[in-house]
């Protein structure tokens, strides 16, 4: 890969971090600017703001990375962020946009919401698959082209119901929401593999929201709804999908959003299929890289789940990594430069070497 010369080396790290084998350290995804290169904005949002011409904003992300170092498993990962959970789109509900958000909630009576079956020439499908094939044809081994944000079972029908009526629905009509979640999976599941299929006529592998590589297929869990429902409400109609989601692509991490989601932790541990969760505190709490949050951390390596920690502060890498088990962990950060970047990859792996918990 043209942007991150010892790619192969980073794959096969990957490679051992699913099939969970003991490594050397943990992965480690760091970034610095080139200080030859003169920096270009990019915003994960352009996609969603112009989905009409994805041509040009792809030469840009090109143009972006040029001036990007990608240290240790780091890369340059392409993702046409279409709003949380395009899927909704792809299913009728109306896309409202602001300045630096899209959001997908249709509030619509059980009546009006349709067989739940992909229509092949609504306009985000199409537009979707088209800004897939597009980053495909242009990669020119300059950048991994991730899945698009798909969304999930309940935030999904949360984006045609309503948040209010479905947390109703919930008690008031489970059979529907039942009815609803297969026809939503179903929907999904073709839609992930339509998109993964145009991915792969050049490219190896599969990657998501979370540049995380893997050499098969997998997926970046989530339900954001469940930040508003009971352990036993998730129980009852979000862990069965995830666990069915996790055997049929293979490999997946649970996005956990929020202290909030903390009550499901426990349910999600118990998920066998799931390989792990990534941990993001939400806003207003503490960083990934607060000590707050190491009972938290252990819970989940206790169980044998990875765990995916984003926007570490380089400062704080090391005694993350001297106090969790470098197993299965990653870790995300940026530093200044390149030269600091490949500084931090070494005090890791010394670090690791030099034994953190066993």
């Amino acid at each position: 890969m043209r942007y991150k010369p010892d790619w192969e080396q980073a794959q096969e790290r990957y490679r051992l971090w699913w099939a969970g084998e003991e490594t050397d350290r943990p992965l480690l995804q760091v970034t610095a600017p080139r200080l030859d290169r003169e920096p270009l904005e990019w915003s994960d949002w352009e996609f969603a703001k112009n989905p009409h011409d994805p041509e040009p904003l792809i030469e840009r992300f090109a143009r972006c990375c040029e001036g990007i170092y990608f240290g240790g498993e780091a890369f340059p990962n392409l993702w046409p962020n279409l709003g949380p959970g395009i899927v909704g789109a792809h299913l009728g509900a109306q896309a409202r946009f602001r300045t630096d958000t899209v959001w997908f909630e249709t509030p619509r009576p059980w009546e009006e919401i349709g067989d739940l079956t992909l229509d092949e020439e609504n306009f985000w499908w199409e537009r979707t698959k088209r800004i897939t094939q597009a980053a495909v044809e242009q990669c020119d081994d300059r950048y991994f082209v991730a899945l698009t944000d798909l969304g999930l079972g309940l935030d999904i029908l949360a984006s045609l119901r309503g948040t209010l009526n479905l947390c109703r629905d919930l008690h008031d009509h489970p059979a529907r929401v039942d009815w609803a979640r297969t026809r939503i999976r179903e929907t999904w599941h073709r839609c992930y593999e339509e998109l993964q299929a145009i991915i792969e006529t050049r490219l190896t592998g599969s990657s998501t929201a979370l540049a995380l590589w893997c050499p098969g297929h997998w997926y970046l869990l989530h339900c954001d709804f469940s930040a508003m429902i009971s352990p036993q409400m998730f129980e009852r109609f979000v862990a069965p999908d995830l666990q069915e989601d996790c055997r049929r692509l293979g490999h997946a991490i649970y996005h956990l959003d929020s202290p909030r989601q903390i009550p499901h932790l426990d349910i999600l541990l118990e998920i066998e299929e799931l390989d792990g969760i990534q941990w993001v505190p939400g806003a207003g709490q503490p960083g990934t890289d607060s000590r707050q949050w190491m009972p938290l951390y252990r819970r989940i390596q206790a169980k044998g789940k990875r765990l995916v920690l984003c926007g570490v502060r380089p400062e704080n890498a090391l005694a993350i990594v001297g106090a969790l088990h470098p197993k299965g962990l990653l870790l995300t950060t940026a530093c200044r430069s390149p030269e600091e970047a490949q500084a931090l990859v070494a005090e890791v792996s010394q670090a690791a070497c030099g034994g953190g918990v066993r």
